[in-house]
């Protein structure tokens, strides 16, 4: 069994470049790894912490003796992109070696929004405008103001303005292709040159080089293959920048052939509802066989309460501060112990943090911070600790939203304030748009890129309350919308509902 670690969470040299020249272990990998191999064979295991020892034995590259034994190895686990990435390891392996795979997705209900970025690019300008400055070889200079021109070519057949910072460009727009076969020679070009210059000189950055050679590739593979399932847009970033990005709304197309590969695949999570919705978007076969599995857990182990009298709306947020204060003190009141409160941005949950601080300071409060560290992550959880008190505010779909076990009395409530809906802009409305367009799916636009992706966020967040059967805990759903019909059929059937 192997496990499969990140490059960048398993390289060692970070500083250096992959080949010979710059990396130690990479110098005679291929020389050493036949031994590092065959001592792999005596492992019960080939978890990340046993290949690091072994790599470290045999001074080779943990990442790519990884990769070297997953052609030995029996059960593989790793991340989607191992599969289900366009350039994925594992589905390359299994066809070239003719692998018979059973597939298992865990967390199935992310693969939407994981395949969706996998299947995306987007191309900025300031990449290869800083390599131009650079002192490069005369034809990697001309081959990047090829991509400069047809760049600028692009930007006045479709220009931006302030007034009009987004734009969505046609399928069919003739300025793409031009810019694509630019894109596709400076690759090759750069590369070629990578190639012949294993030594790289000080004054030219290539690491630069060989990233941009290897995203400008990438986004003329996902143009080649978009359909109508893609969007394709400028957009004005803050400093005035435009950048194109290709969007992959409906992934389908994508994972179809990565699926039919697998000899069978079982995707499962606690909330893959409705089936339609990933079904669609995932592009699962028609004979797919659905199993709902009954919870566990028994409606008396958790209470729910729907505020009726709170709206999160945008509008509304001013006014739902100190209400939303008042029902996180009351329930603390009744029942003090340690709590989870999810708010939908980092300003929300800052603004009712700070009311409900200077209301109640004798409370124990702390809050998620913009860009926190796995040590930063796992301070704040250390703070829910067994009998212990005070509230974590957190916001929705972040890291203390899904994937975290705080059984027992370690975690006995939370509080919602949204319905984790994304937020209405000019990309997601264009995605709603996109999806009512396509025959199959016409009419389902706004369930699939708000509804359903909302309360998914909000199932999974309320999921960290009841761990184990023996836990007992409360959920509030602060929202007058869900009271709605449509919004209480997607919350799990085993929860006993009632208003606040």
């Amino acid at each position: 069994a192997l496990e499969l670690v990140a490059r960048d969470k398993a390289c060692e040299h970070p500083d250096a470049a992959c080949h010979g020249e710059s990396c130690p272990l990479a110098r005679g990998f291929y020389d050493r790894l036949p031994a590092a191999r065959q001592a792999a064979l005596a492992l019960p295991a080939w978890d990340k912490p046993a290949v690091r020892e072994l790599a470290a034995q045999h001074a080779v590259c943990p990442y790519y003796l990884g990769q070297e034994l997953a052609r030995w190895a029996d059960v593989v686990v790793g991340d989607y992109n191992h599969w289900f990435d366009s350039s994925a390891l594992l589905h390359g392996l299994a066809q070239a070696l003719d692998w018979r795979v059973a597939l298992l997705v865990d967390e199935a209900h992310n693969l939407v929004e994981r395949a969706r970025a996998m299947y995306s690019a987007r191309l900025d300008p300031d990449r290869w405008q800083r390599l131009r400055r650079c002192p490069l070889p005369p034809e990697l200079k001309k081959a990047l103001d090829r991509v400069q021109r047809r760049w600028k070519a692009l930007l006045k057949a479709h220009p931006l303005d302030a007034a009009a910072p987004y734009l969505v460009l046609p399928d069919d727009a003739d300025t793409l292709p031009p810019l694509a076969e630019a894109l596709q020679q400076a690759a090759n070009a750069l590369l070629t040159h990578l190639a012949e210059h294993p030594v790289p000189d000080p004054l030219v950055p290539a690491p630069a080089l060989l990233d941009f050679a290897f995203d400008a590739l990438q986004f003329t593979r996902l143009l080649d293959a978009a359909g109508a399932h893609t969007l394709r847009d400028l957009t004005r970033d803050a400093d005035g920048t435009p950048t194109l990005s290709l969007r992959n709304v409906v992934p389908a197309p994508h994972l179809q052939p990565r699926l039919a590969a697998a000899r069978t695949l079982t995707l499962f999570s606690a909330t893959l509802q409705p089936q339609r919705y990933h079904a669609d978007l995932l592009g699962l076969p028609e004979n797919t066989a659905w199993v709902d599995v009954a919870a566990p857990f028994a409606a008396a182990q958790l209470q729910v309460h729907i505020a009726r009298h709170i709206s999160t709306r945008w509008a509304h947020r001013a006014a739902s501060l100190a209400r939303i204060s008042d029902c996180i003190a009351a329930q603390y009141a009744e029942r003090p112990g340690h709590y989870l409160a999810f708010f939908s941005s980092f300003d929300y949950l800052a603004q009712v943090a700070e009311v409900f601080a200077a209301a109640h300071p004798s409370v124990p409060v702390w809050c998620q911070q913009r860009g926190m560290r796995e040590a930063e992550q796992a301070a704040f959880l250390a703070r829910f600790t067994p009998g212990g008190q005070g509230i974590g505010f957190a916001v929705l779909g972040g890291a203390f939203a899904e994937g975290i076990d705080l059984a027992g009395d370690r975690l006995i409530g939370a509080f919602i304030a949204t319905l984790g809906l994304p937020q209405v802009n000019p990309v997601n409305e264009q995605m709603r748009q996109r999806v009512d367009q396509i025959a199959s799916l016409a009419g389902r636009g706004y369930d699939y890129t708000y509804l359903y992706p909302g309360l998914q966020k909000v199932v999974q967040a309320a999921g960290r309350v009841i761990r184990t059967p023996e836990d007992r805990g409360v959920v509030h759903l602060l929202d007058d919308r869900y009271a709605r019909r449509e919004v209480r059929a997607l919350l799990p059937a085993w929860w006993a509902q009632a208003d606040a």
